[in-house]
């Protein structure tokens, strides 16, 4: 007897659906589980290998579950909004929203295929006005609220006004200016304008300005994974680095509460280790040195005062502000030179790129607070304004990365630790006994810790400080398909649209490029920008602004009066069980961890951490390819020819190679930037490079 499963499959497909089988109610009587996929980005790819990794583990889990007499919540949407559907736009001129509802359609038939138990009835897409209306209110909270750290939690901003009224900035200091100060008798006498300034500096929504990287040739703003070596991904044309207003949420005043909260998780360990080392908590000091001849002073976080007497230079950051205050004359043309250089670098390769070595001393010294001594100041790409204070103690005994510093510009290097450091390498012991360190001398490092700190209290130029490698999170960006910002700026401030105005809908565009100054395409439609109360904002919000909240919108979905009910969000609470990759860790993961502290401290939902249980089903590794462009142009060399030019490796569809060989017409079909491409051969033919690495469509290796 045949099994024809594909007749036995369509039939009881057909059954579930008619008979709503899977359709879930908030039934607080029965004992609930929540089960969950990270919902995908509908791409015009439909599904790969690696999507039913994940969600067949789920599905079975469900099912197991709803067999134990569980009222399983097991729902399923689409990531719509976001930068690959706006560049597949740009590829095919077809609108966002078109290519978007197709491949949706495409998404869910595959899906429906493979028989998973999903309620349909509560699809979520990010995209959608009746979704991105909520994601517009919760923002406003956000924007509306400040953080108070002696209750630990989020309050209305309304709140801290009364607090700024009655007793200045004494009892808690601006997160965003450490140096704003003020009484309650000056809170009074400030304009509206500079009230509202100051305000900007504590809420947790904020706009601020930021660097971006911004190609002239092509007139826009780039994210990071556009810009290689310093070119555009599209064209290979000049990326610099560009300062425009951008928003960001204030996500490093929860960086305490999302250390304590990954305790009370299950998550794998090496995803909690991610997660902390990326949050980056360390104790130390920050201490100010005086620079020779001048009234400034260099500010240096530091988790070592032990190894002050080390220190052989100091480097800061190529955008810190006393770059243009302590160069000298002498090392003007010379430091200039080397802020072109930087202005080509994004943050990724300044970090990454660890055995190139850069740098320029700006002829300024420093003078080591405790003997004197007279330290040479460079700047150096791999030190970022936003990390610290922006300047680094370079002792090259105790850190590789000062030693390779120190060897490559010729520095004389101090040796602190006697027998334990031999010359040939750093060693960055904390248990040598401390020598030509002065009042230090013959002390272990850990006890002179705490003596260093001691004395640079006592001196009035130290303090003890936590720090935090984190930064707050960029929350905008210059580009069309994302939820418009429900804000419009009169006279230079930040007015939130009323509640009853949203979803402030995304406007129809026929093209996406940029507005003046590179800012979003939104800035081209002037009749859409420009209203009687202002200037809407014409960024966009990232692409991560959905995916923070979904989880709470799959419980209510049909809510049109707020996002979530508060009696399904008490019924549902945490997501029991939630699937997706570690590539995750510190983007949705953690923003996704703090929109829920956020609207837990404000009372709308009962749980602070979204997940009881995350489990990573692990990595589908695909074979990619790689062309080769050589810089500055659009010329392909073959791969075996690659090493006689500068070139840039790219990901291409591994659709139009065989084996390794391109197919040169289909390339140049493949994208319009590639329409004119040249090539150079071996042997008549175009070979790519290969690499196994994880299968994914932004690598174009999917199966």
């Amino acid at each position: 007897m045949e099994y024809n499963f594909k007749k036995i499959e369509q039939q009881w497909q057909r059954i579930w659906k008619e008979t709503d089988a899977y359709k879930v109610k908030n039934d607080p009587s029965t004992p609930k589980c929540y089960v969950l996929d990270m919902f995908p980005y509908p791409s015009g790819a439909g599904l790969h290998v690696g999507h039913p990794l994940g969600y067949i583990a789920s599905d079975i889990y469900s099912r197991f579950k709803r067999l134990k007499g569980y009222n399983v919540l097991h729902p399923m949407g689409f990531d719509s909004f976001g930068l690959p559907a706006e560049q597949y736009a740009l590829e095919t001129g077809q609108h966002p929203a078109v290519t978007t509802e197709k491949n949706i359609a495409t998404f869910k038939s595959q899906l429906d295929k493979i028989g998973f138990c999903y309620d349909w009835s509560r699809e979520v897409r990010t995209s959608d006005p009746g979704y991105y209306k909520w994601t517009q209110s919760i923002f406003l909270k956000i924007f509306d609220s400040w953080y108070n750290r002696k209750m630990q939690k989020a309050e209305s901003i309304a709140i801290l006004c009364e607090i700024l009224r009655s007793e200045g900035t004494i009892n808690h200091p601006c997160p965003g200016d450490r140096n704003l100060q003020f009484t309650a008798n000056e809170w009074d006498g400030f304009t509206e304008r500079y009230r509202e300034e100051v305000l900007m500096n504590y809420r947790l929504a904020f706009s601020s300005f930021g660097e971006v990287n911004w190609c002239e040739a092509l007139g826009t703003v780039l994210a990071n994974d556009e810009v290689i070596n310093g070119l555009s991904e599209r064209g290979g044309f000049a990326v610099v680095k560009k300062k425009m207003r951008q928003w960001y949420l204030r996500i490093t005043e929860y960086a305490d509460r999302l250390l304590e909260g990954l305790e009370r998780v299950e998550f794998s360990d090496a995803m909690k280790e991610m997660q902390r080392n990326w949050i980056g908590r360390s104790q130390g000091a920050e201490i100010d040195f005086a620079i020779k001849g001048q009234q400034q002073k260099l500010r240096v976080y530091t988790t070592r005062p032990d190894t002050i007497f080390g220190v052989d230079f100091m480097v800061i950051a190529p955008e810190h502000d006393l770059v243009k205050q302590i160069t000298t004359p002498e090392q003007q043309e010379a430091i200039d030179k080397y802020l072109d250089y930087v202005k080509s670098r994004s943050d990724r390769e300044r970090m990454a790129e660890v055995k190139q070595i850069t740098g320029c001393f700006t002829g300024a010294y420093a003078v080591n607070p405790f003997d004197g001594k007279e330290i040479p100041v460079w700047i150096a790409e791999y030190v970022l304004a936003g990390y610290g204070t922006g300047a680094i103690m370079g002792v090259p005994c105790g850190d590789q990365r000062d030693f390779g510093f120190a060897q490559h510009f010729g520095i004389a290097i101090t040796n602190i630790i006697g027998e334990q450091f031999d010359g040939k390498e750093a060693n960055p012991t904390k248990d040598a006994v401390l020598s030509n360190s002065g009042f230090m001398n013959g002390i272990g490092m850990r006890e002179a810790m705490e003596l260093s700190i001691s004395k640079l209290v006592d001196m009035g130029i130290g303090k003890r400080q936590i720090n935090y490698r984190m930064r707050d999170a960029g929350f905008s960006r210059q580009r069309y398909w994302g939820e418009p910002f429900p804000v419009i700026w009169q006279n230079g401030i930040a007015m939130p649209l009323d509640e009853s105005e949203l979803p402030l809908q995304l406007p129809y565009v026929d093209k996406y490029s940029s507005g003046p100054e590179g800012e979003g395409p939104l800035a081209n439609i002037d009749e859409w920008v420009n209203t009687p109360e202002g200037r809407r904002e014409t960024s966009t919000m990232p692409g991560y602004a959905g995916s923070s909240w979904y989880f709470l919108r799959y419980m209510d979905p049909g809510n049109d009066q707020e996002f979530c009910n508060r009696q399904a969000s008490d019924y549902w609470g945490q997501v029991d069980l939630y699937i997706g990759g570690t590539e995750h860790a510190v983007g949705h993961l953690l923003y996704s961890r703090m929109w829920t502290k956020v609207l837990f401290d404000l009372d709308y939902i009962g749980h602070d951490e979204p997940y009881r249980k995350l489990v990573n089903q692990g990595m589908i590794q695909g074979s990619s390819r790689f062309v080769f462009r050589i810089k500055g142009g659009n010329r392909f060399v073959s791969s075996g020819l690659r090493d006689s030019y500068e070139v840039d490796a790219r990901h291409v569809d591994v659709n139009i190679v065989e084996g390794v060989e391109l197919n040169i017409n289909a390339f140049r079909k493949w994208k319009p930037d590639f329409a004119n491409a040249q090539f150079e051969l071996e042997d008549g033919k175009y070979l790519c490079g290969t690499e196994v690495e994880k299968m994914s469509k932004s690598k174009y290796n999917t199966v």
